[in-house]
């Protein structure tokens, strides 16, 4: 497996003058995702949960519904100069009577460590209908709990700690319990290693759960909750103008600029009872 971090000497400039020491860099490298042999995408990611990702990227694209979707996945093909595997081609087989993913141009794309859906042509082609519409959950939170949750998450952050460059996802419960965090360079691989962690483990549909990101709320994110059926997203920094647009669309609750007791809320504030008979 990969190094989720690497070490690079630098120079290191700072009021007080410069030294040279060691630092410590989030590993990124990329995967490739076959599905039956034939090649899906190339994402760029910091290796470690490579399964998760693979599951959850399928998950979001509307291919898995189930951990049973799948027959088999396995690393092949890539290797290094010295002809060691470096385990960034992954490969899955689908189950017997599962439909693999749409082919063709609109729908085979590269992706970089920011965003997801980057080699898709159109609007339509982006969009996605999900099976476990978010929209009916009851699922509801405290602003008290939401306040608490980045400092859970970022207590989870064994690589952000020693490199400062990953973004987080994570799965909490009504009570703020993270159920799992994954971090990655890309803040949907992120999302996608948490979602097929869930999948793995028999817990989709997750209309009983939020999603908490470390980062920004993009339109990308949004639909991969909705296509897990996460009724609540919630984001440290901004939304995007899409992103409400489509949270809107799938009756689900949009929190942004989550930092301590301040959040903004979006679309779905139903689902953050008090805070919505607050600023009634």
């Amino acid at each position: 497996m990969g190094r989720v971090t690497v070490r690079r000497p630098v120079r290191m400039l700072s009021a007080n003058g410069q030294r040279r020491r060691p630092d410590s860099l989030a590993a990124e490298e990329p995967l490739e995702i076959r599905v039956g042999g034939k090649a899906l995408a190339v994402t760029m990611r910091t290796p470690g949960h490579d399964v998760e990702l693979a599951h959850g990227f399928l998950l979001s694209e509307g291919v898995l519904g189930s951990p049973e979707d799948v027959f088999a996945a396995r690393y092949c093909d890539g290797v290094d100069d010295q002809g060691r595997n470096t385990y960034n081609v992954l490969d899955l087989t689908l189950a017997e009577g599962v439909a693999p993913p749409e082919t063709g141009v609109e729908r085979n794309f590269y992706t970089t460590s920011s965003c997801g859906v980057c080699g898709k042509a159109a609007l339509d082609a982006v969009k996605l209908k999900t099976r476990f519409p978010p929209g009916d959950s009851p699922f509801s939170v405290t602003p008290e709990v939401l306040a608490g949750l980045p400092d859970k998450l970022r207590a989870k952050q064994r690589v952000f700690a020693s490199t400062g460059g990953l973004h987080a996802a994570g799965l909490f419960t009504e009570s703020g319990e993270l159920l799992a965090v994954r971090e990655d360079v890309g803040r949907h691989n992120a999302v996608d290693k948490v979602l097929g962690w869930a999948l793995l483990e028999h817990k989709v549909p997750l209309g009983q759960v939020g999603l908490l990101v470390s980062g920004r709320a993009s339109f990308e994110l949004v639909q991969k909750a909705a296509m897990a059926g996460i009724p609540l997203l919630a984001a440290v920094s901004a939304p995007s103008s899409l992103a409400a647009e489509l949270a809107e669309e799938n009756g689900m609750t949009l929190v942004g600029f989550l930092r301590g007791a301040s959040m903004n809320l979006y679309t779905g504030e139903h689902r953050v009872l008090e805070a919505a008979t607050a600023l009634s």
